[in-house]
């Protein structure tokens, strides 16, 4: 479903640059429209383009990676609290 809503997402950014880009005013250079066409079409390619990294699954090793590395960080600490909780059953 995740990804379903990416590509939703995507599709839509997508649809609204095809239909903008004849309307945007590109040919007067430096001007106000210009720049703001400029900085629109910037923005929606950024948005198409994050959504097709999280479709792609760029990152799915990297968060395995992390979620591997929490657990056994999660680990070290549960070995800790259990030595210390020994440590001071030796001592009574």
């Amino acid at each position: 479903m995740k990804g379903f809503k990416n590509v939703v997402y995507m599709s839509v950014a997508l649809g609204m640059l095809i239909y903008s880009l004849p309307q945007l005013q590109l040919r007067e250079v430096g001007s106000l429209p210009m720049i703001f066409s400029s900085i629109w079409i910037a923005m929606a390619l950024l948005v198409i383009a994050s959504h097709l990294h999280q479709i792609l699954g760029v990152d799915e090793e990297k968060r395995r990676e992390l979620k591997r590395i929490n657990r056994m960080k999660k680990w070290q600490l549960e070995q800790l609290v259990q030595g210390r909780k020994k440590m001071l059953q030796f001592r009574k």
